[in-house]
């Protein structure tokens, strides 16, 4: 029950996947948001597999690895923050002018590299199996609390997608474009850095 708390509470906190299901909803719809959600969940099952195997040992032997993964996600989300900043000026199509979603593997692989342009839950996964999951535990069960981390990721972010995608929080959106865009663009910009910094 412990590790399935600590991985709810991994998945709800604000990040970049947060902030593209947000957007992903807001902009495509439900099913291309839904999409994205589990390229998400696919995203974190690879860092949490990761860190099942030793990552965050590697990261203490070969710290420049991390400081590279580290550079390559930060660049990756400010790349993300700088195309939403760019294109806040632009209207919105509406009605039958109104722009068709990406396909399900475009929507799937931004939620993909999303959630792996962050190595900060390589760490997080770390630690949370280290405090809650004892050595010499079958691979079995290893692979059940993986599908609960790719669960609690994909309906989280789903659920967020699904709030942003209701006419009444698109219709505001449409009003206020160019505002919530730039906020968007400005907080994937502020988690580069920080991932950058840190």
């Amino acid at each position: 029950m412990i590790f399935v708390g600590l991985v709810v509470f991994a998945a709800i906190s604000p990040g970049p996947a947060v902030i593209m299901s947000a957007r992903t909803g807001l902009t495509e719809g439900m099913r291309t948001g839904f999409l994205l959600s589990l390229g998400i969940g696919a995203g974190a099952v690879v860092w949490a597999s990761a860190a099942m195997f030793g990552l965050n040992l590697v990261f203490a032997v070969a710290p420049a690895l991390l400081w590279a993964l580290k550079i390559g996600g930060a660049a990756y989300l400010l790349w993300m923050a700088w195309q939403l900043w760019q294109g806040a000026t632009s209207p919105i199509a509406t009605g039958e002018g109104r722009s068709v979603p990406r396909s399900g593997l475009m929507a799937f692989r931004l939620g993909l590299f999303t959630q792996l342009a962050n190595p900060k839950p390589a760490v997080m996964f770390s630690a949370i199996f280290l405090g809650t999951v004892p050595q010499g535990t079958p691979l079995w069960i290893y692979l059940a609390l993986l599908a609960v981390i790719f669960a609690a990721e994909t309906l989280w972010n789903t659920l967020v997608a699904r709030i942003f995608s209701l006419d009444r929080t698109r219709t505001r959106y449409i009003s206020l474009k160019t505002i919530i865009d730039r906020s968007f663009g400005g907080l994937l910009a502020l988690l580069g850095i920080k991932i950058a910094a840190t």
